[in-house]
């Protein structure tokens, strides 16, 4: 199985602090990766930095073979949503998505109506974005990150705001997608996600990277982990 995203000996400096400090990690194509950690950590950065929306001082990060900065200036074929998503508030769900696909308009891509009924939001719903819930936000933010039909997902904290059901269906879609190819990164504090959804584990701790084994108690139901995983709840 060939690397959908390689991370090489990336750190990333703001000012005299140094956030992240040698990073190594592959993704594999199909595959859901997690990375844990405290808020603070670098979880974050280092997703924006796979994304191409902050720059690393050091090291190289390749997405299905371009190199981010180099020949590519932002990560390709890839939705994300990152810390929280930003909508027009006065117009509803639908709209919005309409105007994102006018950006960038794809003959591949899912009309806002299919994306938002595949997120379990009604494409029919006239209501205002600044009238949703912030669990029915969650979901807009999942619909647009889906809609162009991406080969890699980067989700920061994608459960957020979700219900019970509502995170039993967003995991559902999640390993739906995995089944299909598309390889997924995904920061949670939840320890189900991780356990549930996840491939390979990574933690993130003052800006170091480690890989983590895990496993989950089959009497308590709680996860387990091997490595520095001081940022789970």
């Amino acid at each position: 199985m060939s690397n959908a995203v390689e991370i090489r000996n990336v750190s990333k400096r703001f000012g005299t602090e140094t956030v992240l400090k040698s990073i190594n990690m592959e993704l594999e194509e199909g595959t859901i990766t997690g990375i844990v950690g405290r808020n603070g950590s670098g979880k974050t950065v280092l997703m924006k930095c796979l994304l191409g929306f902050l720059r690393p001082e050091e090291g190289e990060i390749t997405v299905f073979g371009k190199r981010i900065g180099k020949d590519v200036d932002f990560a390709p074929y890839t939705g994300m949503i990152i810390e929280t998503p930003g909508f027009i508030d006065t117009e509803s769900g639908a709209a919005n998505l309409k105007y994102l696909q006018r950006i960038r308009p794809s003959g591949s891509c899912l009309s806002p109506e299919s994306a938002m009924t595949l997120v379990g939001l009604d494409p029919k719903n006239k209501k205002a974005v600044s009238k949703y819930s912030l669990g029915m936000r969650q979901r807009l933010g999942i619909a647009q990150a889906v809609m162009e039909q991406p080969k890699l997902l980067v989700l920061d904290e994608p459960m957020n705001g979700l219900d019970n059901d509502g995170v039993e269906e967003m995991r559902s879609l999640l390993k739906q997608f995995r089944d299909q190819g598309v390889t997924i990164f995904l920061a949670s504090h939840n320890p189900l996600d991780i356990s549930e959804l996840c491939d390979t584990v990574y933690s993130m701790d003052h800006g170091i990277l480690q890989k983590a084994g895990i496993s989950q108690n089959k009497n308590t139901g709680d996860v387990q982990t091997a490595g520095n995983l001081r940022g789970m709840p």
